[in-house]
Formats: C-alpha cells, structure tokens, sequence
C-alpha cells in the first residue's frame, strides 16, 4: 500500500514539474527583459537631464507625472515636467541601480548618483549624493515616467 501512494507521489509530482519550470523560466526571462527595459529608460532619463531635452520629456512623461525634487516639494503636471531637466548639471553618475518589478508593466528604479551642478549666484550647490526613485509604466507599447524623486543622501557630519 505504501508502495502504491509513493507511485501515486511520483507521478503527481513528474506531471506537475515541467509547468513549474516552464513558469519559473518565462517569470525570468520576463522580469529580466522588465529590468533591462527599465534601466535603460531611466538612462535615457539621465542623460535627458543633463541636457534639459523637453523634446524627450514630452515623449516619455505621462499625462499625470509627479515629482518630488530634492527640496520635499511635490510638484505635479506641467510644473513637474518643468523641474525634471537640469541644463546647470555638470555631473550626474548613477550607482548602485537597483529594479523593483510592478507586475508585467511596470517597475521601481531607484539609485543612488554623485551630483554637481553649477552653484547659484544666492545659492550654494545642492547635495552632492543624492538618491533618486522612479516609477514607470507601461502605457500600449510605449513605457511613461509616472514619477520621481530626488532625496539628499547626507553622511559624514549629519
């Protein structure tokens, strides 16, 4: 009787294995395609930033983006789309990037970057190490920034 149910065991477990595997593979090879889509728009993003390319930001930014600048303030819509692009950047290198998938469409990145920027006559430069999070999603074909964030990132006397 033993015998019998260990048969039984085996044969459930052989019959079920193979869809596993094929969910486990497809789950990857998805999310692996999911993370490098999203890592390369958020390096389109980047390099959109240094050169304040409103063209890029109208393209990419959804009807509804928001953004939350190093500052604490929300900024929303056209004002938000206005804020995202820096043409006083003198460096803007990113590290340490990281993907949180959002299901099938959508993903989280976030990264830590060394920013400089030309300081202002009344102000002096901002945080040199920030953190920067974003939200994309998949609108039809075409992948939309729905949000950022840019956070100071203090060490040392703070």
């Amino acid at each position: 009787m033993k015998s019998l149910w260990l048969a039984y065991a085996v044969l459930a477990c052989l019959a079920v294995a193979p869809r596993i595997v094929a969910q486990a593979r497809s789950a990857t090879k998805g999310s692996g395609t999911l993370e490098q889509n999203a890592i390369t728009n958020e390096k389109a993003l980047i390099e959109a930033k240094k050169k304040d390319d409103a063209v890029f930001f109208r393209r990419t930014l959804s009807g509804d983006f928001s953004l939350v600048g190093v500052d604490g303030k929300l900024l929303q819509s056209q004002e938000a789309a206005d804020n995202l692009g820096d043409s006083g950047l003198v460096e803007l290198t990113a590290y340490d990037i990281k993907v949180v998938p959002l299901g099938d469409d959508g993903a989280i990145v976030s990264y830590d970057a060394i920013v400089r920027e030309k300081p202002e006559e009344d102000q002096g430069p901002p945080p040199r190490y920030q953190h920067f999070s974003s939200v994309w999603l998949k609108q039809g074909e075409q992948w939309k920034l729905k949000f950022h964030q840019a956070t100071a990132a203090h060490w040392g006397d703070w």
